[in-house]
């Protein structure tokens, strides 16, 4: 189906894109997707935004990634949406029993009405079935948004454990004896903090959250009453023609203030043994999923173990790349390497059995996947972590933090690992609902 686009050019690109979000905001559906800038090797624009529904698939995992393969070929467009963690279950024979606080569909993508993509400082709007001179009123009025009114909130939030320390130390020990006994090398296990009757304003949430981290897979997704505040740095998987580009990450450090020292645990996090092993598994792991859709030979790690830094942490990544063999769907490609191994484990079965029977919590959207397809079939799309999901019907809210388990991990020190992750979402859960 034929777009009709059109570009203008703004002074005041940071001003642009907050009017944008908040204009957003009058719409059911609305997901945005923002780089920060970050300087990158592989990315096709600064920002985006898919807003309005035009057609949509929201679905269980039955069959999943069959459903999403057809309203890709039928669409032929650019639509965005999520796969969430639980598609798994189509994957594999797997299932899933624990607690689900939030009820999000396990899959979801949306052609957008309409659709904006940010590069530098030109803002491309991409219609479909406009009335006249839309674009131009919608420019408009973005342009004349004003500032939200935040109101503070009725009740102060109260953030509450699903696992509590010594239960947290007690699963680890238990996986830690799988990695003895030869069931897995390695298991991302995660924990749930929550909050009941709390209610926030999303908006707001992400903006601070974003804020804190400024990363590179940034989202904020509304559907209804739904929301995902996401400040993610990881990328899960991009196609760009018939190059497949994955960038696992495995291993942080905190940030510190001196520059001396800051650049001294940076350092310390490039030559971490324990740290450096995690990743070359997860590498390993992806360079095997990589190869069910690749070209013979053509599996490539570009960059092994290098550290990215952001404001909060240090972070070390990889970046795997292959060339797609000749007839193979996109798609087929995202199933053949869902869920990232960076959030399950090696070998992947039998670490998502593990952690499925030792976690708590339904992963749901968490850990699982946000980004997009083109009308040409590439796509790009992240991880969710960093995250926080939000039902505001149910009033609930939700964030999860994982790290990789392996031989030679201490459950302690696993825990703090944690808590660093999880410090911007409960900071800005605790401090973003004053006015």
């Amino acid at each position: 189906m034929l777009r009709t686009t059109k570009s203008f050019t703004v002074d005041d690109v940071a001003d642009f894109k907050e009017n944008l979000l908040l204009w957003a905001q009058q719409f059911d559906t609305a997901i945005w997707l923002d780089s920060n800038k970050y300087q990158q090797q592989y990315s096709s624009f600064d920002c985006a935004l898919a807003t309005e529904e035009f057609t949509s698939i929201k679905t269980d995992y039955s069959n999943a990634f069959n459903k999403l393969k057809e309203y890709q070929n039928t669409t032929k467009d650019f639509i965005f949406g999520y796969i969430s963690y639980d598609v798994k279950n189509d994957v594999e024979q797997l299932s899933s029993k624990n607690i689900d606080g939030l009820h999000f569909a396990d899959l979801y993508f949306f052609q957008p009405q309409k659709l904006f993509f940010v590069k530098g400082n030109v803002i491309e709007f991409h219609y479909l079935k406009m009335v006249d001179d839309e674009i131009e009123s919608d420019f408009e009025a973005i342009q004349k948004s004003e500032n939200l009114r935040i109101k503070k909130s009725e009740s102060g939030i109260k953030i509450k454990v699903r696992i509590h320390k010594e239960d947290y130390c007690s699963k680890i020990h238990k996986v830690l004896d799988h990695i003895k006994r030869g069931d897995i090398y390695e298991a991302n296990f995660c924990q749930e903090f929550y909050a009941e009757n709390a209610t926030i304003n999303p908006l707001k949430v992400y903006k601070d959250l974003n804020a804190i981290s400024e990363p590179p897979f940034a989202v904020f997704i509304k559907m209804e009453h739904q929301y995902l505040l996401s400040a993610s740095p990881e990328r899960y998987i991009r196609k760009e023609g018939s190059k497949i580009i994955s960038q696992p990450i495995k291993g942080t450090a905190k940030r510190l203030q001196s520059v001396i020292d800051d650049q001294k645990i940076a350092s310390d996090l490039s030559k971490d043994i324990k740290e450096r092993s995690e990743n070359v598994m997860i590498v390993d792991l992806v360079r095997n999923d990589l190869s069910k859709s690749a070209k013979k030979g053509s599996v490539k790690v570009e960059e092994l173990c290098k550290i990215y830094s952001f404001k909060q942490v240090h972070q070390m990544i990889s970046t795997v790349v292959s060339e797609l063999k000749e007839g193979i769907h996109a798609v087929d490609v995202i199933k053949d390497t869902f869920p990232m191994g960076s959030m399950t484990g090696a070998p992947k079965v039998s670490a998502m059995k593990i952690i499925e029977n030792l976690e708590e919590t339904k992963r749901g959207l968490y850990s699982g996947a946000v980004g997009y397809f083109t009308p040409e079939g590439n796509f790009d799309f992240n991880v969710v972590i960093r995250s926080i999901l939000y039902n505001e019907e149910k009033k609930y809210i939700s964030y999860s933090v994982g790290s990789a388990i392996t031989a030679k991990s201490i459950a302690e020190k696993e825990y703090e690992e944690c808590l660093l992750k999880a410090k911007a979402m409960r900071y800005v859960l605790l401090n973003s609902n004053e006015v």
